[in-house]
C-alpha cells in the first residue's frame, strides 16, 4: 500500500525563513540565547585563511572531476580570491546568524558570483571542512610554536656561555646538594624545551600525514572528486568508497 505524500504546513503569516544550513523545515530563526551558545564564529574566524585555501583545492578537485566546468571553477576561484581579500583587510561581513566561518565564507561566495558559489558545497560537509581546516592551523601553529622555543633555546645556551664560571649551590629535595654552575643549569631547559620541539614535530607530523577532505558522513553524496595520489603511496585508511 502506497502512502501519502506528507503535506508540509504552512508558513506562519509574518514569518521568515530561517539562514541555517539545517533550518529547512523552520519558518523563524533561533533563540538568540541558542544563537550565542551554539555559534562558533567568535573563535573558529581564525581559520578563514585556511578555509579559503580548502576551498580553493575543493573547486579545482570538482572540476578534475567533471563536476565544475572549468568556467564554473575559475569563477569560484575568483570569487575566493575577492573574499580572501575582504577577510585580510578586514571588511568582510561577518554574519553572527550563519554559526561559523565555513557557513560565512560559502554564503558570501553566493552573494558576489551567484548560484554558481553552492555548487562548491558538492561532496563535502563542514565535518570535512572543519577537520581539514583544524589541520591547517595546526601545521602554521606548530611551526610558528618550534620557530619560537628555538629562539629561547638559541638564547639559553648563549646565556649558559657566558655564565659557565658562575657558581650555583645544586639542590635535591629542597636542600642544598653539591655545587654547580649556572651554565649547567641554564642548559638543563635547553634539554627540556627540545623534548616539547619533538612532541610538537609529531603532532605536525600525524597532522600532515591525515587527509580528511570527503572522508565520508552518514548522507554523503555518491559521486566524489577523486584526489592525486603519488607514486606508490597507499590511500588513506577510512576513505570513503
Amino acid at each position: 500500500m502506497k502512502s501519502r505524500p506528507r503535506k508540509r504546513a504552512a508558513p506562519r503569516r509574518g514569518a521568515t525563513k530561517s539562514d541555517k544550513l539545517w533550518g529547512g523545515r523552520f519558518t523563524s530563526g533561533a533563540d538568540p540565547a541558542a544563537e550565542r551558545f551554539t555559534g562558533s564564529l567568535a573563535f573558529d574566524r581564525r581559520l578563514w585563511p585556511h578555509d579559503v585555501a580548502g576551498s580553493v583545492a575543493w573547486a579545482r578537485a570538482l572540476a578534475r572531476a567533471g563536476l565544475l566546468s572549468a568556467a564554473e571553477r575559475d569563477a569560484i576561484v575568483r570569487g575566493l580570491a575577492t573574499i580572501r581579500d575582504e577577510l585580510a583587510a578586514g571588511t568582510f561581513p561577518f554574519r553572527p546568524e550563519l554559526e561559523d566561518i565555513h557557513t560565512n565564507i560559502e554564503r558570501r561566495l553566493q552573494e558576489l558570483i551567484g548560484e554558481v558559489g553552492g555548487k562548491l558545497h558538492t561532496g563535502r560537509s563542514r565535518n570535512d571542512q572543519i577537520a581539514l581546516d583544524e589541520r591547517l592551523y595546526l601545521r602554521e601553529i606548530v611551526a610558528r610554536v618550534r620557530m619560537g622555543l628555538r629562539r629561547v633555546q638559541q638564547t639559553l645556551v648563549a646565556r649558559a656561555a657566558e655564565t659557565i664560571e658562575a657558581p650555583l649551590p645544586g639542590y635535591t629535595h629542597l636542600q642544598r646538594a653539591q655545587p654547580i654552575v649556572l651554565g649547567h643549569h641554564l642548559l638543563a631547559y635547553v634539554f627540556m624545551l627540545q623534548r616539547d620541539r619533538e612532541r610538537f614535530t609529531g603532532c605536525a607530523r600525524r597532522a600532515d600525514d591525515t587527509r580528511p577532505t570527503h572522508a565520508g558522513r552518514p548522507s554523503a553524496q555518491h559521486r566524489r572528486a577523486p584526489r592525486r595520489r603519488r607514486r606508490g603511496s597507499r590511500p588513506a585508511s577510512g576513505a570513503s568508497r
